[in-house]
């Protein structure tokens, strides 16, 4: 079966290793969010700072290794997007404006990472990317919507990240495995 994705071809590994250290990131990320988010203060923010930020690395690490082909264009979308983010954040005066700037960046994010996981499903381990690239648009708009609510919390946000770096896991293990092989 033929399908517009990207080859195989030299992309495996350095993704694989790519998305072992996003997990091991999302996972200390979380940690050390979950244990100051009770309030916005110096280490809060400059850890909310640093995930968009680490996203901004990771694209371009990933666009290096890709080096032409579709998923390119996105991943320097999400570049742009990601230093956005990392602004917004910098710059928010409270836990709702954090869940507004995060819930805005989660569901565009997630939308790249969704067309880019497609455009390699190829590649094999991309179902669990796809998965999270939805997941993430649907979390992202939970974020907007707790943004409204009284007794908003930055907790959600570790939850959101720790996910996402299992995501991140279980695709490193699976990536390069024979696209005919069930690919989850």
């Amino acid at each position: 079966m033929a399908t517009d994705t990207v080859p195989a071809t030299g992309i495996a590994q350095p993704l694989r290793r790519l998305y072992f250290v996003r997990f091991a990131f999302a996972v200390v990320w979380a940690g050390l969010l979950f244990a100051t988010a009770t309030s916005l203060g110096p280490v809060s923010t400059a850890l909310l700072v640093l995930y968009p930020l680490f996203d901004v690395a990771a694209a371009v690490v990933d666009a290096r290794t890709a080096k032409a082909g579709k998923p390119v264009l996105a991943l320097y979308v999400n570049v742009v997007v990601s230093l956005l983010a990392g602004v917004g954040l910098a710059f928010a005066s409270g836990i709702p404006d954090v869940l507004r700037v995060w819930g805005s960046w989660a569901i565009v994010a997630g939308l790249v990472q969704l067309a880019v996981a497609v455009v390699r499903r190829g590649l094999g381990g991309q179902w669990p990317l796809i998965l999270s690239g939805a997941i993430s648009v649907v979390a992202g708009t939970s974020f907007l919507v707790q943004a409204t609510m009284d007794g908003a919390s930055l907790k959600s946000l570790a939850g959101y990240a720790t996910l996402g770096g299992i995501f991140f896991l279980v695709s490193a293990l699976r990536l390069g495995r024979t696209p005919g092989a069930a690919n989850v």
